[in-house]
């Protein structure tokens, strides 16, 4: 079939007319904001050397990005890009550009994760929300969300050892290399789950994540309440009821604390709770469910999340990028109605 000249720009009007959401990302956000901390990252080249000169830094920390959002492994993203006429447009490609493969996109995550710098540009696209006048408002949330990652089916003996921290000599290295030893089981809604957690602390007004904190799933949610808590939001604070006890919300509401609590209560067996809690439970919760929110728009393009990493380190890459994939992708969400701009 004859491929006449304007063929591509009226695939990609007819996907504007249908609504393409990475158009609104590249609209509305200057990635060249995260170019201090991904300077590191810059491959330089020798022209004595010739070769393919490297890609550019901000061509591959978009692709993960766009892996975060679509919740892709390594060799479908570089299958999608080259498939896909709204993702090429969305790097800058063209149909005659070379697309980074597989092995560059993991090599790349990898120096992320040795550097250390997802923290960094997550926290550095949450100051360019401050300035954009997106900062946290009407107070935060805090709650998780359980991420599975592949079963590791061991004897029971070997699975206690691996919970004392001890060697185990019987794998081979190349067994170990596929053994998970970080992540742990937990328990929700009677189904017994294999991962990690994602604890966020997104803000009411926003629903923007403003502080995450990855563990295995074992860790009770309880221990990690402080560490999720912003200092410049309003000092109310929402959470279901596993959070709380009495001596968290005596130190919330001394006179000399920054917080407000505002956490579900509990009951128990022998101590149900009155109508007035009840109640009370309530009217938190119609604030609190706003971090269901969140969870919820993560996954509906992605689906639910299964790590393909091995060990906390790289799930901490993986759910940190998927935090600050949500954060892109809302902030263009917010900043088109505010500007009453239409995709």
């Amino acid at each position: 079939m004859f491929k006449g000249l304007f063929d591509t720009q009226t695939r990609l009007a007819k996907i504007d007319r249908n609504g393409d959401p990475l158009k609104r990302l590249n609209e509305l956000i200057d990635w060249r904001i995260f170019l201090p901390d991904l300077a590191p990252l810059q491959q330089k080249t020798d022209p004595k050397k010739g070769g393919r000169p490297p890609f550019d830094v901000l061509l591959k920390f978009k692709m993960l990005i766009l892996q975060s959002l679509y919740n892709l492994s390594d060799d479908s993203l570089e299958q999608q890009v080259l498939d896909r006429l709204s993702f090429m447009r969305f790097l800058g490609l063209g149909m005659g550009d070379d697309v980074p493969d597989a092995k560059t996109i993991w090599a790349f995550r990898e120096r992320l994760k040795e550097l250390g710098l997802v923290e960094k540009l997550f926290s550095r696209f949450n100051a360019f929300l401050d300035q954009a006048g997106f900062s946290a408002k009407r107070g935060q949330i805090v709650d998780a969300s359980i991420v599975k990652v592949p079963i590791r089916r061991d004897p029971r003996q070997i699975n206690e050892r691996v919970k004392k921290g001890e060697e185990i000599t019987e794998w081979t290295p190349a067994c170990r290399a596929q053994k998970d030893i970080d992540a742990r089981w937990t328990r929700k809604n009677g189904n017994d789950i294999f991962g990690y957690k994602n604890h966020i602390c997104p803000d009411v007004e926003h629903k923007l994540i403003r502080a995450y904190a990855i563990t295995s799933a074992s860790v009770h949610d309880f221990k990690v309440f402080e560490g999720l808590l912003c200092p410049n939001s309003d000092p109310s604070v929402y959470s279901d009821s596993a959070y709380i006890s009495s001596e968290r919300v005596q130190a919330m509401a001394a006179p000399d604390s920054p917080w407000l609590p505002c956490l579900n209560e509990k009951g128990y067996t022998n101590r149900p709770l009155t109508d007035m809690q009840r109640r009370a439970n309530h009217e938190r919760s119609r604030l609190r469910v706003r971090v269901e929110h969140v969870f919820a728009a993560q996954r509906q393009r992605a689906g639910t999340l299964l790590l393909r990493g091995i060990g906390i380190a790289r799930a901490t890459v993986k759910l940190g990028l998927r935090n600050l994939a949500y954060n892109l992708e809302r902030f263009a969400l917010l900043a088109s109605r505010h500007r009453g701009i239409v995709f």
